[in-house]
């Protein structure tokens, strides 16, 4: 039996998908899993049973994933998952950011005493010209799964559309309209679009990336979009550009006291994902990730530990979480021949500092050969699945 602990509401549509050899509630303790949302775990005290965390969702920021790593706990999310809701927001954001639609509404929502209210919402309309997108430039910075849709989206909106992205994936690459023109630079983006839409996650290196120097590239009037993470921009930066006019709007989807009330900038209570289709695919992509790691060992769409998928095909199976050093293989390798132990399939996948290996056998494994493995110097922890 797996117990599996819930640290926020996850869509049944998901969690139909655990078998009867699963348990699952907020209440549960010495938990071999955790699935979550948007609950934070950077003060939660790991039980030492723990395998795994997923993620019905993309970003991980709520998660101590370097402590995790160490610990040989995998992180799963659910890139793509939300993708299509994210990118009907952005192209919501992107009309509001264009036709003062938001501004109207607050405005004629004052006249409800006015007894002649059609004709003076009639005379008033001039106060809220806004151009068309049609023809007009937009740049997409991060063509992972959301970029691209976001991107491709606006080239069926008849929009020039400029994409960055150095580390772009060969899916994102076929998925890409051909129509989308490659950007050098990130640069090159804020100079030449009349609007730019951020879709990078959370680094330590894209933190505070859209500050006061790259805006001062912008055309004056250049609507901006940010639906990927708050911390993304200096949110000062943002307001004194906004406010001398350097930027024409600026619509995000995550709050900060700095933004509200201000006159050209439309906050969203973060719904980028706030959709039941969306809390559907989450839920049921974090749950099967979740299973195929626990049941085989696999690793599919983790944050921390690289993929390695292989068929099941023996009687047992080690998982081993280890540092990324020389002559580990070749130790196990050895281990396993000196006691007459026949590896029938092996796989091993590094990812930065860290590695992940499945070995198959037929053979039965004794505890006391697993703990001399566990002992070994760069190993984190193994795990036998029969």
């Amino acid at each position: 039996m797996y117990k599996v602990k819930l640290m926020n509401k996850i869509s049944p549509v998901g969690l139909n998908n655990f078998t009867e050899e699963y348990e699952y509630s907020e209440d549960l303790v010495d938990e071999d899993a955790i699935l979550l949302r948007s609950a934070s775990l950077h003060d939660y005290d790991f039980p030492k049973n723990i395998k795994a965390i997923a993620r019905a969702g993309a970003g991980v920021n709520n998660i101590p994933v370097e402590k995790c790593t160490e610990k040989g706990i995998v992180v799963f999310n659910t890139p793509g998952a939300n993708a299509n809701a994210v990118k009907e927001l952005v192209i919501c954001g992107l009309l509001l950011s264009s036709r003062k639609v938001v501004e109207s509404i607050q405005w004629i929502n004052t006249l409800g005493d006015d007894e002649n209210i059609a004709k003076t919402a009639e005379k008033g309309k001039s106060n809220f010209v806004g151009p068309e997108i049609e023809g007009k430039t937009l740049g997409v910075i991060g063509l992972g799964a959301i970029g691209v849709q976001v991107a491709n989206a606006a080239v069926k909106l008849d929009m020039k559309v400029f994409g960055y992205d150095p580390f772009m994936s060969v899916n994102s690459a076929w998925a890409l309209s051909k129509h989308v023109k490659q950007a050098a630079n990130m640069e090159e983006i804020f100079k030449t679009c009349d609007y730019i839409s951020i879709h990078v996650p959370s680094t330590k290196d894209t933190k505070g990336m859209i500050n006061k120097d790259m805006l001062a590239l912008v055309k004056e009037g250049t609507r901006l979009l940010n639906f990927a993470r708050g911390d993304l921009v200096v949110t000062q930066d943002v307001v004194d550009a906004v406010a001398s006019g350097q930027l024409g709007k600026y619509v995000t989807d995550f709050a900060a006291s700095e933004l509200i009330g201000k006159e050209n900038i439309i906050v969203f209570p973060h719904l980028g994902a706030s959709t039941p289709e969306s809390e559907d695919n989450c839920a049921r992509m974090a749950v099967d990730e979740m299973r195929d790691f626990l049941e085989n060992g696999n690793i599919t769409n983790s944050v921390n530990y690289p993929r390695c998928v292989q068929p099941r095909e023996s009687k047992v199976r080690l998982c081993i979480t280890n540092k990324n050093m020389p002559n580990i293989l070749a130790r196990i390798s050895k281990l396993f021949a000196d006691h007459n132990l026949n590896i029938e399939n092996m796989v091993n996948r590094a990812k930065g500092d860290y590695a992940y290996t499945l070995i198959d056998t037929n053979s039965d494994v004794r505890q006391d050969i697993i703990d001399r493995i566990e002992a070994a110097e760069g190993i984190i922890n193994v795990r036998v699945i029969k």
